[in-house]
């Protein structure tokens, strides 16, 4: 377990540095732009490295409950450093936004760029944290290897992360008002929705099945504790889909708004400066 461990410290961390590098060295890039669109790219890669693993174990295994499969421990082990190293991560992009917009970034400034960012992205790292103290655990050492089939599912939650990523980056060089962002906020949003809203309720109706339960039967035949761990993974899913919601609504209304001003004589200039651009969780 320790090496399949310590290969993920070197391939998230090294991954970024190698990105970033390139980044700067060969397209010339400023040093933000390049630490952020390098931690995008990252995510990127863990959840296409995720949810492909996920969709190989949850196919793989028949017996929802007793059927195994090795990639569903080994990736969890590999990919556990990935929620560290994120965090820090996410520090970094937060630090240099909070560079560009002219604050001061000597020594004395980390502590108030820190409450910044665990101000605006305290719910993410609660969730990293988590992952790593509670669902790590759980997933490699308490189950005693039952429920891989339910484990892949979870790893595909994932698939969403990319377009995730990608409308950030859209968002970052100001290009929230192209067909891209449109057509990416729409398959993040079905693919946020099905992922990891309907995966819950998904696999409650999957173990209802293996059992012979209807689905509204369900949460009251397992123990509570597996409600309780599905309720605390789902909230914050919730709440972000609402947060991707919100801002599609922005998103394809702001055509709406343009042409009513257009008609009524109004310089949208000034008005559409604003409306608040969309955002993304990260």
């Amino acid at each position: 377990m320790l090496k399949v461990v310590a290969a993920g410290c070197l391939w998230f961390p090294g991954l970024f540095l190698l990105t970033r590098r390139c980044l700067k060295k060969v397209l010339g890039w400023e040093e933000s732009d390049a630490v952020i669109v390098s931690a995008r790219l990252v995510s990127s890669v863990q959840a296409v490295m995720a949810t492909t693993a996920g969709y190989i174990v949850s196919i793989s295994c028949q017996h929802v409950i007793d059927d195994q499969h090795w990639l569903a421990s080994t990736y969890t082990q590999f990919a556990v450093p990935y929620f560290v190293y994120d965090i820090y991560a996410m520090f970094l992009c937060s630090w240099h936004k909070y560079k560009v917009k002219g604050h001061d970034t000597c020594f004395w400034s980390i502590p108030v760029a820190v409450k910044s960012y665990l101000w605006k992205d305290l719910l993410m790292v609660l969730h990293h944290v988590f992952m790593v103290v509670v669902c790590f655990p759980v997933s490699v050492l308490w189950r005693g290897g039952k429920g891989d089939f339910f484990l892949g599912c979870m790893l595909m939650a994932e698939l969403s992360t990319p377009f995730v990523c990608l409308g950030k980056i859209l968002i970052q060089y100001k290009k929230q008002h192209t067909l891209l962002h449109k057509v990416n906020g729409l398959l993040m949003l079905v693919t946020f929705f099905i992922c990891r809203i309907l995966l819950f309720p998904y696999m409650y109706w999957v173990y209802g099945q293996h059992v012979g339960l209807p689905l509204y039967k369900v949460p009251f035949f397992i123990p509570m504790k597996y409600n309780l761990g599905s309720f605390i993974l789902m909230a914050p899913q919730v709440y972000w889909f609402f947060l991707i919601c919100k801002g599609a609504f922005k998103l394809f209304r702001r055509p709406k708004l343009k042409e009513e001003h257009v008609k009524n004589g109004h310089f949208m200039d000034s008005h559409m400066a604003k409306v608040p651009d969309q955002r993304s969780i990260k």
